[in-house]
Order: C-alpha cells, then sequence, then structure tokens
C-alpha cells in the first residue's frame, strides 16, 4: 500500500535520528498535540521531593562513667558490709566501660555464740547517649528507670514488697524493698533505682542473720542502699568535673 509523501517524509526523518528521540516524539501518528509525550507527562507528575528533616535532641549531660568500686566511700562499705572478703570490692565486667559498670562487695560477719551476719552490696552504672532515633540520654535514663522498677517488683518469690521515693538522690529515685526466703532464712532486700541526668544507677543491698542471729530490719537495709545510693549519684557528677 502506497504512503502519502507528507507522512513517508516524516517516517524517513525520525529514522535518521537516536532512538531516545523518536520514542519521545516520533512514535505514531497519534500525538495531535504537538510536543513530545515525554514533556506532556512530565508537566502532570511532577511533584515536589519531600524535605528531610532530622529530629534535634537534647545532648547527653555526662560523658564519663565514674570507677564503680570508688562510687561508694570504703567507710560506707565497710559500715554496709563487715567483714567483706574483697575491701575495695569486685569489679564486675564490662566490654565498655565508658556505657556500663559494676561493683559489689559480700561478707559473713561471725559473732560465735550470737550468730552471724550476712551482708551483699551491688552498685551498676549505665550511661545513655543522645540518639536522634531513640531520644536524648535523660529520657533514655528516664525510660530504663521505669523499666528496672518494674522488674525488681515483679521479682519472684518476694513478700511485703513496697516501693517508695527516694528524695534527694539524683533527679528521680525509687527504693523496692521485699523479703525473700533463701537457704533456709529470711533476707532483706533494697533496690535502689536512681537517675543523674543521662545516667542509671542501679543499687541493691541485702542481708540475713544465720545460726540464730536477727534478720536485719528492713529501716536498716534500706536506710543503708538510699545512702550508698546517694553516694554513687554524686560520684558521677564528679567523675565529670
Amino acid at each position: 500500500m502506497q504512503r502519502s509523501a507528507p507522512r513517508l517524509t516524516r517516517i524517513l526523518a525520525c529514522a535518521a535520528v537516536p532512538v531516545m528521540l523518536v520514542v519521545a516524539g516520533c512514535s505514531s501518528d497519534s500525538g495531535d498535540s504537538g510536543k513530545p509525550k515525554a514533556q506532556e507527562t512530565t508537566g502532570a507528575s511532577a511533584t515536589p521531593s519531600p524535605v528531610q528533616t532530622t529530629k534535634a535532641v537534647e545532648p547527653a549531660k555526662f560523658a564519663k562513667l565514674p570507677q564503680v568500686c570508688r562510687s561508694v566511700s570504703a567507710k560506707t562499705t565497710e559500715a554496709l558490709v563487715p567483714k567483706a572478703k574483697t575491701k575495695a570490692g569486685t569489679p564486675g565486667v564490662s566490654s565498655d566501660l565508658n556505657s556500663r559498670g559494676g561493683c559489689s562487695w559480700n561478707g559473713l560477719d561471725d559473732k560465735g555464740v550470737k550468730g552471724s551476719q550476712y551482708r551483699w552490696l551491688d552498685v551498676s552504672v549505665y550511661r545513655y547517649e543522645s540518639d536522634a532515633s531513640l531520644g536524648s540520654g535523660q529520657e533514655r535514663a528516664e525510660e530504663n528507670l521505669a523499666k528496672e522498677v518494674a522488674k525488681i517488683e515483679g521479682t519472684a518469690g518476694a513478700k511485703k514488697l513496697r516501693t517508695v521515693a527516694a528524695p534527694g538522690v539524683g533527679d528521680e529515685a525509687k527504693a523496692v524493698t521485699y523479703h525473700e526466703s533463701k537457704t533456709g532464712e529470711d533476707f532483706v532486700y533494697t533496690s535502689v533505682v536512681a537517675r543523674t541526668g543521662n545516667v542509671l544507677v542501679l543499687l541493691s543491698y541485702n542481708g540475713a542473720g544465720y545460726a540464730g542471729a536477727p534478720t536485719p530490719s528492713e529501716k536498716t537495709i534500706t536506710d543503708g542502699a538510699v545512702k550508698a545510693a546517694r553516694e554513687a549519684v554524686v560520684s558521677v557528677a564528679a567523675a565529670n568535673k
């Protein structure tokens, strides 16, 4: 079938230009707008790119952690844990001492015919960095304080459990006291969870009487735990001066 002269001329012209241009402007006789097809669709579909924003977070207050075995004074640890096996404390294992650390003391004070008193003290510290996706270091410490308190309150076998605020210990603190039977004896526990800035201090102090010795009072254990926690919190600020 013979083609008309104008159409034949157009086909020959299209054959002489690059393929990409052919797709844009010489595909068939169906385009009547006079504009290349790519040009027609571009104006309708183009939308502005969304602007990417980064959430600004408050900088972390503390950049370092104290040496945890020195975070509670020797005078206090000696009073709380008489006859401690290691007076300087046993440091916990940590792969990043700038983010977490711990130390513990334990000992049995043998009082002869009056029985023995056992005491155990443990201090752990955690530092949280500010992160745009997770929140500020302070916010993260606040969230984990609530989680740690809930975890302690869920201790299996805990009896007579009560949670109170521990005023004067950091920015905020909770003390959880309870009884638990172990090795045939009644142990009294107090755990203090305290926050100072972006650092969380977890302190646990417990004791029991053996061989007829009396069980320590809740007041004795709670007062000792709060005193040690207060010193540990203060040591965080001292380490960052």
